[in-house]
């Protein structure tokens, strides 16, 4: 299967650290890749409604954002989460898409779940800490979404930056960004999974 990747982009502001450390990663895909970039700022989504327990979800038409991101979603082989690290997590905009999720598990005819399984989800992102690991809540929301879904996980890109255009100055983050594509992704896994099942 040819590899396409969709790189949502989570920032409150454009052109910001996390997505100029995602696009030096994505200069280094082979030729032929297809990349597909969404800004959720300008595709807003709305707040997410659980209906669980009331109703079916329903497919959303693709003129609109959900439906949009739904149908980028579907279509990609690798999905970047680019999100930079907010207080140690997912930006809310981010977070909204993965909610977004629970209701495509939930919608008639979709089989969302069956459809992610295999491909694979990454992370990128910019903090603004020199001690990465205060974003190991950051990476286990991922890997454990990831999990779920019976996909492959990639790990985060992680790169030190506050001021705009400072991760450009993260060398070691830069060096990464070089080979973080090209790396072998394995099936994901709950942390407490001795088993070995995703």
């Amino acid at each position: 299967m040819d590899r396409r990747f969709l790189f949502v982009l989570g920032s409150a502001r454009t052109g910001g650290n996390t997505e100029l450390l995602a696009r030096r990663a994505a200069e280094q895909l082979p030729e032929g890749v297809g990349q597909r970039w969404i800004d959720l700022t300008e595709q807003p989504l709305p707040d997410f409604e659980d209906l669980r327990h009331d109703s079916d979800h329903v497919r959303p038409p693709s003129d609109t954002p959900a439906g949009l991101l739904l149908d980028a979603t579907l279509a990609a082989t690798d999905i970047v989460i680019a999100s930079p690290v907010y207080w140690y997590s997912l930006s809310a905009q981010t977070k909204r898409y993965l909610d977004h999720w629970s209701g495509w598990l939930r919608t008639p005819g979709l089989d969302f779940k069956a459809a992610m399984a295999g491909r694979t989800l990454w992370g990128v992102a910019a903090l603004a800490d020199e001690e990465l690991s205060v974003a190991d809540p950051y990476a286990g929301t991922l890997r454990n979404s990831a999990a779920y879904m019976g996909m492959r996980f990639g790990g985060v890109l992680l790169g030190i930056g506050s001021k705009p255009g400072d991760v450009l100055g993260d060398t070691a983050a830069l060096a990464r960004a070089k080979t973080f594509f090209a790396q072998d992704a394995p099936l994901a896994r709950f942390p407490d999974d001795t088993a070995g099942a995703a």
